[in-house]
């Protein structure tokens, strides 16, 4: 018979502000995506411009299918826009565009917490895939050693979550100095792109959130059952 257990409760919040976080960000990309840049500049040629400022001359630009599919791919040195913020002009293309480029050029000068979160992704996806399967076969078979062994993986989650965060923080600030510094954003529209590379931000920092509430939901399961026993 299931029985309801107060710890079961812990990872709302962290769902709560993904949704707020996801929900704000969707807002905002869809009223900037309409609003024109004074330049006239496609989120490509934004891309362009500030990797070639930072002598970062080999990665690729490219259009990706989607909304807000846009990522820099490290191993194939591919920036990826997708294809509204590839082809128009508006804010809200090149401010992804110039987050992006961001973190082509951590990489292009080795960023160490780029550097490490490229090292531990590997381990990160395996870990994503088995700690939720070896946790709920452990509650299964109140097996404790499993429990554990699933609790562990999950950590591997929160530390690439805690990671990611300067990585994502560094590429929004480099993006949000070098438009105003090469000219090509207004200080108005500077305002603009800060509140949608901001709320870009809190969807990483809810990620964690989430991350470290599940990761706390297990040990109080993990305890209870080793109190049990």
């Amino acid at each position: 018979m299931y029985m309801f257990h107060w710890y079961e409760l812990v990872p709302i919040p962290g769902v709560l502000l993904g949704f707020y976080a996801m929900f704000k960000l969707r807002s905002l990309y869809s009223k900037y995506q309409n609003v024109p840049q004074s330049k006239g500049m496609t989120g490509a040629e934004v891309a362009q411009a500030i990797l070639d400022k930072a002598g970062v001359r080999e990665v690729r630009i490219e259009g990706c299918e989607g909304e807000l599919t846009d990522h820099y791919d490290p191993r194939g040195k591919v920036l990826r826009l997708s294809e509204a913020n590839f082809r128009t002009s508006s804010l809200a293309a090149i401010g992804v565009a110039a987050h992006e480029a961001g973190h082509a050029i951590q990489h292009h000068v080795k960023y160490a917490p780029l550097e490490t979160r490229m090292a531990v992704v590997g381990v990160t996806n395996f870990a994503s895939i088995s700690a939720p399967i070896l946790f709920m076969i452990g509650m299964f078979m109140h097996s404790g050693i499993l429990l554990q062994i699933g609790i562990w993986l999950f950590s591997a989650i929160v530390v690439f979550q805690a990671i990611t965060l300067p990585v994502e923080f560094n590429a929004s600030a480099r993006a949000k100095r070098v438009l105003l510094e090469m000219g090509i954003v207004s200080r108005d529209e500077e305002e603009i792109v800060k509140k949608l590379l901001n709320a870009a931000a809190l969807t990483y920092v809810a990620g964690l959130v989430t991350a470290a509430l599940e990761l706390l939901k297990m040990i109080l399961y993990a305890n209870l059952q080793r109190d049990r026993d």
